[in-house]
C-alpha cells in the first residue's frame, strides 16, 4: 500500500511542476544520497505498485511453506530495489539498487525450482555480475573525470568529459547485458522458462525493464542523445531482436519458452523507440514509455496464465493445453487479452505504443524500422495464435488439477489492464511532460 500511495502522490504532484528532489539526511550532492522524481519515475513506481499485489496474490497460492516466506522476503527486497532505482539521483546509488535488484532476482529465479532452474539462475548470476562490473567501471571513469556522480550536476557533460565515451560504452554494454537484449539474451529464456510463474512474471515484467530505463536516463540526461552511431546501433539491435526472437518464439514447443523469447522480442521495440528519441522527440519517448508499461502488464499476466495451465497439466508443452478454456476460462481469457496487447491490436496499450512508434519511425524517415515493427506484429500474431489455438481448440481432456481461483484472477487482472491501458495513453503522455 505504501508503494501505491507513493506512486499516486507522485502522479498527482508532478504534472505541470518541476521534478521533486530530496537529499536524504540533509546531505546535498556530491556527498549525500539524492532522490529525484519526475514523470517517468512516477509512472514506473505506479505500474510497479499496481503489478506487485497481483504477483503476490498469485504467489500466495503457488508456493507452500517455507518457500512462501522466502518469496515474500526476496520479493520485498526486489520491489525496494526497483523503487530505489527509479528514484535514485546519482550514479553510485543507481549501481547499489541495480545490484540489489539483480541479486534478489537471481535468488527468486532459483526459488522452488529443480536442477534446471538452479543452472539457469547461476547463468543469470554470471550475466548480472558481469553487467554490474562493466557499469561500475564506467561510473568510476566518470567520477575520475568530473568528481561527482550526481545526475543533475553531470547533466549534459558526458560528451565533454575525458573518457566520457568509454564510460558510456561500458555502462550501456553492462546494462544491455542485464536487460538481456539481443544478442546478449543467452541467459533469459532458460531463467524465465524454468522459474516459478510469479517469478517469471516479475522478471519478465519488471526486472529487465530497469536496465533499459537506466540506459534512457544516461543517454538522454548525461549525454543529450549524442552520437548518431549510438542511435543506429540501438535501432539495429532492437530490430534484430524483434525479428529473430519472434521467430524463435514461433518455433518453441514449450509455452514458457515461447513467452520468454517473446520477452526478448518485445524488448527490441523498446530499443527501437529509444533509438528514435533524438530524431522524433516526445513521440518516440512516449512510445518507449507506453510500450514499457503495456509490456509489464501483458507479459506478467501471460506468464501467470501460462503457468496456471502448466500447473494444471503438470507440463508446459503447448500441445497439451487442449480445450483448457472449459476448465480454466479466466486463464484462457488472460492469454487472449495479453496477446491482444503483445500483437498491438486496438484498443490495447500495445496498440497505442506501436502506433506512436510507427509515427516516430515515419517522422524520422526510418522506413526500415516501420517495416520491422509491422513484421514483428505479424510474427507476434503467429506465436500468440499458436497458444490460443491449443488453449481454445483441440479435443477435450479431463481436468488434472484444480487451482485456487485467485491464481486465475491475478493473471486476468494484469492482462486486462494491458488492454485497458490503451484508454490511458494521453494521461501517461501528460504526466511525462517532455523528453528528459
Amino acid at each position: 500500500m505504501g508503494n501505491l500511495a507513493l506512486g499516486l502522490f507522485l502522479a498527482v504532484t508532478l504534472p505541470g511542476g518541476d521534478p521533486l528532489a530530496h537529499d536524504v539526511g540533509g546531505w546535498g550532492a556530491p556527498l549525500g544520497i539524492a532522490l529525484r522524481a519526475d514523470g517517468l519515475s512516477a509512472i514506473l513506481v505506479l505500474v510497479t505498485a499496481f503489478a506487485a499485489p497481483w504477483l503476490a496474490l498469485h504467489a500466495s497460492a503457488a508456493y507452500a511453506e517455507p518457500e512462501r516466506r522466502y518469496f515474500a522476503g526476496l520479493f520485498l527486497l526486489f520491489l525496494a530495489a526497483l523503487n530505489g532505482l527509479f528514484l535514485a539521483g546519482d550514479l553510485f546509488n543507481l549501481y547499489v539498487t541495480l545490484e540489489l535488484l539483480g541479486l534478489s532476482a537471481v535468488a527468486l529465479a532459483a526459488l522452488g525450482g529443480g536442477p534446471a532452474a538452479l543452472a539457469a539462475s547461476l547463468r543469470y548470476l554470471l550475466a548480472t555480475l558481469t553487467g554490474s562490473l562493466a557499469y561500475l567501471l564506467g561510473v568510476a571513469l566518470l567520477y575520475r573525470a568530473a568528481g561527482t556522480l550526481d545526475l543533475a550536476q553531470l547533466a549534459g557533460q558526458g560528451t565533454v568529459l575525458p573518457g566520457g565515451a568509454v564510460a558510456f560504452a561500458l555502462m550501456v554494454a553492462g546494462l544491455l547485458l542485464k536487460a538481456a537484449v539481443f544478442p546478449l539474451h543467452f541467459w533469459l529464456p532458460p531463467a524465465h522458462a524454468n522459474a516459478t510463474p510469479p517469478v517469471s512474471a516479475a522478471l519478465s515484467g519488471l526486472a529487465v525493464k530497469a536496465p533499459l530505463y537506466l540506459v534512457l536516463r544516461l543517454w538522454l540526461s548525461l549525454y543529450d542523445g549524442a552520437w548518431p552511431l549510438v542511435a543506429e546501433l540501438l535501432a539495429a539491435l532492437g530490430a534484430a531482436g524483434v525479428l529473430w526472437c519472434s521467430l524463435q518464439a514461433v518455433l518453441q514447443a514449450r509455452a514458457k519458452l515461447l513467452v520468454a523469447y517473446s520477452t526478448v522480442a518485445q524488448l527490441g521495440y523498446l530499443l527501437v523507440a529509444l533509438a528514435l528519441v533524438p530524431a522524433a522527440g516526445l513521440t518516440a519517448y512516449g512510445a518507449f514509455v507506453v510500450l514499457l508499461v503495456s509490456h509489464v502488464l501483458a507479459k506478467a499476466g501471460l506468464f501467470l496464465a501460462v503457468g496456471n495451465l502448466a500447473r494444471r497439466a503438470r507440463h508446459d508443452r503447448i500441445d497439451g493445453f487442449e480445450r483448457v478454456v472449459h476448465h480454466m476460462p479466466l486463464s484462457a481469457g488472460a492469454i487472449a487479452l495479453a496477446g491482444v496487447s503483445l500483437m498491438g491490436l486496438p484498443p490495447s496499450g500495445g496498440f497505442s505504443g506501436k502506433w506512436l512508434l510507427l509515427q516516430a519511425g515515419i517522422a524520422s524517415g526510418r522506413w526500415w524500422l516501420v517495416a520491422v515493427v509491422l513484421l514483428g506484429g505479424l510474427l507476434a500474431a503467429v506465436y500468440i495464435f499458436k497458444l490460443i489455438e491449443h488453449t481454445f481448440g483441440g479435443s477435450d481432456r479431463p481436468e488434472a488439477t484444480a487451482l485456487p481461483r485467485r491464481m486465475e484472477w491475478a493473471a486476468l487482472a494484469l492482462a486486462g489492464s494491458a488492454v485497458g491501458l490503451g484508454f490511458l495513453g494521453q494521461p501517461l503522455l501528460g504526466l511525462l511532460g517532455g523528453v528528459p
